[in-house]
């Protein structure tokens, strides 16, 4: 049975957010208490928008889509499905709306708006670097 593209968007969003959870265990246990608060912010948000860059470049052949608006289109699907999780599952945990749009502050070392920007330019950048047109 053939997925369709927003099935496979979908797939790969899921994937991303189970690395984003890991990568938040990673930083509040390990970056955080060895670095410091805004150094490990930072490592953490550097290391998650690799992250992002790697899958979208080894998933791109799987999605099959291969047009500019297409690449755009899924990167733009990525940022939503994130902004959405962010927002309901923060809300859902009863955290106050200037609390959670805190996170989109450069405050303290947190680059939190560049990642949702590798976020939504992902797919895009990684068919640059496979050299697609």
């Amino acid at each position: 049975m053939a997925l369709d593209l927003a099935t496979k968007t979908l797939l790969i969003w899921v994937a991303i957010l189970l690395l984003a959870m890991l990568n938040g265990v990673l930083r509040e246990s390990v970056f955080i208490p060895q670095l410091g608060r805004a150094p490990g912010l930072l490592l953490s948000g550097l290391l998650l928008s690799v992250l992002i860059l790697l899958v979208a470049y080894f998933s791109l052949p799987w999605l099959a889509a291969r047009q500019p608006g297409q690449l755009v289109a899924i990167g733009l699907g990525w940022l939503g499905l994130t902004l959405s999780f962010e927002f309901a599952f923060g809300l859902l945990q009863g955290t106050s709306l200037p609390v959670l749009l805190d996170a989109y502050t450069f405050k303290g070392g947190n680059i939190w708006p560049v990642v949702l920007l590798v976020t939504a330019c992902a797919p895009y950048l990684a068919a640059k670097l496979r050299g697609w047109r």
